[in-house]
């Protein structure tokens, strides 16, 4: 049985969460500030690259404030019990980031978002294809260099991200994380985190679970930064980018 948190504890912890969100909402605004020109060049470009939207939504995974759900009761219907799967992990929001894909890729490739994997194909699968087809000509670039990630910041300043933590995960991916694994819906979602300096879009799915979950119960601050900054350094090598 896990030790219960002393005072000293509780009160440090939450220092610290007071620490953390001040980070987040100091850098993530000055970045949205000081990037602005370049963001909107970017999102020129992408619009003149392909047809669609230049900014990218979609719904993924972060922090559950209410904690974990319970698995699905057997008298449920097929149904029910796939949306409460699909949502046990954590809480959904809105994830934006610049557009790398075509619009209809999903009509294109609907292979590739079946998301339904046997337990052999879970243990390896990687989702950082190698010249996947749907990536546009600017996304390929956008994802070298990481800066199709910018608008992250708009979800670190609404509180839904914070600037070191697990990458949020979709929804559907839900059901595939073990009991120790989905550890990592304990914290909000980051813009960067363990998998992004271990070897990023390199890491199978399972990899990047566990060394989320470890991280999860070893975090501190002081870590974190050393996290944040092994991320620049990675991104200016493009290590594991696709």
């Amino acid at each position: 049985m896990e030790d219960e948190p002393t005072r000293a504890d509780q009160v440090r912890a939450r220092l610290e969460g007071i620490v953390r969100r001040t980070l987040d909402i100091g850098v993530s605004l000055g970045v949205l500030i000081l990037t602005l020109p370049l963001m909107l060049l970017i999102a020129l470009i992408i619009r003149l690259d392909s047809p669609g939207p230049a900014l990218f939504w979609q719904t993924r995974m972060t922090r559950n404030r209410r904690g974990r759900q319970p698995s699905p009761a057997a008298s449920e219907g097929d149904a029910a019990q796939e949306r409460r799967r699909d949502c046990m992990a954590g809480r959904p929001f809105r994830f934006v980031k610049f557009r790398t894909m075509f619009v209809d890729a999903r009509e294109r490739f609907p292979e590739l978002y079946a998301y339904d994997y046997s337990d052999e194909e879970i243990r390896h699968i990687k989702f950082k294809l190698t010249n996947d087809p749907r990536v546009t000509r600017v996304g390929r670039i956008l994802r070298k260099s990481s800066l199709d990630e910018l608008p992250n910041f708009w979800n670190v300043l609404t509180g839904d991200m914070t600037l070191c933590g697990p990458r949020p995960e979709i929804p559907e991916m839900s059901r595939y994380y073990n009991a120790h694994q989905i550890k990592k819906f304990d914290v909000l979602s980051g813009v960067t985190g363990p998998a992004q300096v271990s070897g990023r879009g390199d890491l199978s799915f399972q990899e990047t679970a566990d060394i989320d979950a470890e991280y999860v119960e070893q975090r501190t601050l002081k870590e974190d930064l050393k996290l944040i900054w092994k991320t620049i350094l990675a991104v200016l090598g493009r290590k594991g980018a696709f």
